[in-house]
């Protein structure tokens, strides 16, 4: 998660065995920088897996071995599309499915309207982007036109159910909505790309 003490953003680990006791570690190395930082919920290859957001504009992909300490990030997504022109990011972390890491992103565009995003990535190298969709997934309405932070849909993260995407999101920091998305057709959309 981001911590932030109102001066500096820190990335932080949370760790508990019982959900009783926690522990915060602050994540150390020169790639435990910046915030936007996601784990995937399993070692590839052995060794523990994250997206990154290192330079406020592109996706990164790091690895490690040992959880608390990052060195080497690589470079994953750059901004291609018109609504994500400005910035990508990652939404949480990504979701193992049959046909690769579901990954949701966000895309800032004109005018700092935020939009959802998703792409596909291999399972055994995610550096290998399999699909990406062209248009935003989930993108900013009237609805959340005002509010704190204006024109902003986002979310920190999904699962999958049954089949089902089950996607909650925020709208302008303002208002919270959850949409179901048919995770075969949605994957048929990123394999088409």
């Amino acid at each position: 998660y981001t911590a932030y003490d109102g001066k500096a953003v820190l990335p932080q680990l949370l760790e508990t065995e019982d959900f009783n006791h926690f522990k915060m570690i602050t994540l150390n190395g020169p790639a435990a920088v910046n915030k936007g930082m996601a784990l995937f919920p399993r070692k590839i290859n052995g060794r523990y897996a994250m997206v990154s957001r290192q330079d406020n504009e592109n996706l990164f992909l790091m690895y490690s071995d040992n959880i608390h300490f990052w060195h080497e990030s690589l470079p994953l997504m750059k901004p291609l599309h018109p609504w994500e022109f400005v910035q990508i990011g990652n939404c949480g972390s990504p979701m193992e499915t049959e046909r690769g890491w579901l990954l949701l992103t966000h895309g800032v565009g004109p005018f700092r309207q935020y939009s959802i995003g998703a792409a596909l990535l291999d399972r055994e190298d995610p550096q290998k982007i399999i699909g990406r969709l062209r248009e935003p997934l989930i993108r900013w309405t009237e609805a959340g036109r005002s509010g704190y932070v204006p024109n902003v849909v986002y979310t920190c993260g999904a699962l999958i159910h049954n089949g089902t995407l089950v996607l909650p999101y925020a709208m302008s920091d303002r208002q919270t909505a959850i949409a179901l998305v048919e995770l075969g057709p949605l994957i048929e959309r990123l394999l088409q790309g």
